[in-house]
């Protein structure tokens, strides 16, 4: 299964960092499929978890520069289209875990769920919508296990990209 982890690169809190890192170990020791967006923060703590555990990571990058991937992406993927490549992160996986992050965050949140994709969110954005009521196709978890127990029973299929 290939799973993103979403959130915010640059200025993540040491909470978040460890929330991610332990989500990422938890994606790795599974089996599955890391996809992100390969930079720095939340991308590179889960990115380090899945390597600690065995792991393969998936990091599709803003630019144009395959070094700009943090040292755990196996796979470094260059796209030269900004943030527009928060589209391309939410595709290539078949369920997000959204940790903390901003608006780039938010962005990768509504490109998921506008693709049907299921997104698990970790001390994150809320939505509601126009109404005022509470957008429950954003799952929250309590914790990291949590958060990757749901995103694997949200996945509309556990084998279909090979795990």
């Amino acid at each position: 299964m290939y799973i993103a982890v979403l959130g915010k690169g640059d200025g993540c809190s040491l909470e978040a960092y460890a929330l991610a890192e332990e989500v990422g170990r938890e994606i790795g020791s599974r089996g599955h499929t890391l996809v992100c967006g390969g930079r720095n923060g939340v991308m590179e703590a889960a990115c380090k978890g899945a390597k600690l555990a065995g792991g393969t990571t998936i990091g599709i990058l803003p630019g144009d520069d395959l070094t700009g991937a943090n040292q755990y992406v196996d796979y470094p993927i260059a796209t030269g289209i900004g943030y527009a490549r928060n589209a391309l992160v939410t595709l290539n996986a078949e369920v997000c875990i959204a940790i903390d992050g901003e608006y780039g965050t938010l962005s990768e949140i509504g490109h998921a769920l506008g693709y049907g994709k299921p997104v698990v969110g970790l001390k994150t954005w809320a939505l509601t919508r126009a109404d005022g009521q509470l957008d429950e196709n954003l799952k929250l978890a309590n914790g990291p296990l949590e958060a990757v127990d749901q995103a694997e029973k949200l996945a509309p299929s556990n084998d279909r990209m090979g795990s």
